[in-house]
């Protein structure tokens, strides 16, 4: 039997994880990517974004409140197609995502020290590298301590981490409001038009990734049934307003161009307003950014628990320490953060990433739909809205939503992401061939996962 983890988030708490993964992965790192695409006009790929969010998010509300287990995902699709090699395949990539996520926003927080302390490379081994990667790999190292000492501590972190990244995005909407109408800015004006809003949307998606990964919290949560459906649609509410003011105001202040020249953009923006005090900013980013890592490595982590509670991978990954905590699944995934620091550029990552979680997105909407009609009667805490019948509508356009925006990444990224199921088809048939996850096949199309409630 494998050992449980502690029950220490309620639903403030849960909303606090979610709306930190959110706001940390995002508006902090890439809102100058975003803007070097869809120019003036980025705060509607953050609109667009948000709408494609909405679609799956309330398909994730609704399973999250039909099973409360880790490796949600594999639960998930594994529920509805009974087909555990495709749900190993849906998890497998959704925990890459998750990984290379946390590794993506831990240079954005490179980004924003090495800018603070105004030095941009070091020399290691006699090579000069950016001083945004070994910050970064000393954040994974951190942040996967804190998660290793427990839930509870990991918790506090959150909660202040949150409230202050909160209190910089507040910052910047109040100086967007004294700027607002003083300057002739053309919010609609953007290179190519709906082309890059849509290519701008499918890179800051990246911002709202986090929602998804409060499902894997259900195991840590009280009364999940209700909790976790709750924390995930006000995460996206509140993250949603925010990033838009944000947008906006930032826009208004310095305009697009100098949003996407700048490396800490939103310290750029307060510069811009009361100079010389853009290091503030700074200081609140790294507190976003930090908070993030924090949160997806725990995310990951509790995946691979899962996982390994669920003998779909070694049972190992499911030892939890005396803290309470999957320590095994803690140094795993933090070796393989590390390893993903190899892949790149933050935007490279960031697209990386995205182009897994849009291909997870598909699998979890169809699995709604399939689990309406295989599943009608099954308890439900929250249904997903706009419905004819059975069908669930939105999940249809979240599935055609995230297809669509498939098609706006580049050639050689897609590529890598091939390569990626690539590897976790051959890991699995390898696991299969030697017989470590015969068992789990027979277990999760037999018992059809019963220890689900």
């Amino acid at each position: 039997m494998p050992q449980k983890l502690k029950k220490e988030l309620t639903l403030f708490t849960a909303t606090l994880y979610g709306v930190g993964i959110i706001l940390g992965a995002g508006i902090y790192v890439l809102i100058g990517q975003g803007a070097a695409i869809a120019g003036n006009a980025v705060w509607l790929s953050f609109i667009f974004s948000a709408i494609l969010a909405i679609f799956t998010g309330l398909s994730y509300a609704e399973l999250s409140g039909m099973f409360q287990k880790d490796a949600a995902e594999y639960v998930y699709t594994n529920k509805a197609f009974k087909k555990p090699p495709i749900a190993f395949a849906v998890q497998w990539i959704m925990l890459f995502a998750i990984i290379v996520s946390a590794t993506a926003v831990a240079v954005g927080f490179g980004s924003y020290f090495s800018a603070l302390f105004n030095f941009q490379s070091v020399s290691i081994l006699g090579a000069e590298i950016p001083a945004s990667i070994p910050v970064a790999a000393a954040l994974l190292l951190a942040m996967s301590i804190l998660n290793y000492i427990g839930i509870r501590e990991s918790t506090k972190y959150n909660i202040v981490s949150t409230l202050i990244e909160s209190s910089g995005l507040i910052i910047i909407i109040a100086i967007g409001a004294l700027f607002f109408g003083k300057t002739s800015i053309d919010y609609f004006s953007s290179p190519a038009g709906i082309p890059s809003i849509l290519s701008a949307a499918a890179l800051i998606f990246f911002a709202y990734i986090g929602f998804e990964d409060l499902v894997n919290f259900s195991e840590e949560t009280k009364n999940a049934r209700k909790t976790i459906p709750r924390a995930l649609v006000l995460s996206i509410i509140i993250s949603t307003i925010l990033y838009i003011l944000v947008s906006i105001a930032s826009i208004t202040v310095i305009g697009s161009d100098a949003l996407a020249s700048s490396k800490a953009p939103l310290s750029s923006v307060m510069d811009a307003a009361f100079p010389n005090t853009g290091f503030i900013l700074s200081i609140i980013a790294l507190f976003a950014t930090s908070n993030t890592v924090l949160a997806l490595l725990i995310v990951a982590s509790r995946m691979l628990y899962g996982l390994g509670c669920n003998k779909i991978l070694p049972s190992v990954c499911a030892k939890v320490g005396k803290n309470g905590t999957p320590y095994i699944s803690i140094i795993v995934v933090m070796f393989l953060s590390l390893a993903a620091l190899l892949l790149g550029g933050i935007k490279s990552i960031a697209s990386l990433t995205d182009i897994g979680i849009f291909t997870v997105y598909i699998f979890v909407n169809s699995a709604l739909i399939f689990l309406r009609y295989r599943l009608p009667n099954a308890p439900r805490t929250f249904r997903s809205p706009i419905n004819i019948g059975k069908f669930p509508v939105l999940a249809l356009l979240g599935i055609l939503s995230s297809i669509l925006m498939l098609f706006h990444f580049e050639f050689s990224i897609m590529v890598y992401e091939i390569v990626i199921i690539a590897v976790g088809i051959i890991f699995y048939l390898s696991m299969k061939k030697a017989g470590k996850i015969s068992s789990s096949l027979h277990w999760g199309r037999k018992k059809a996962l019963k220890h689900i409630p």
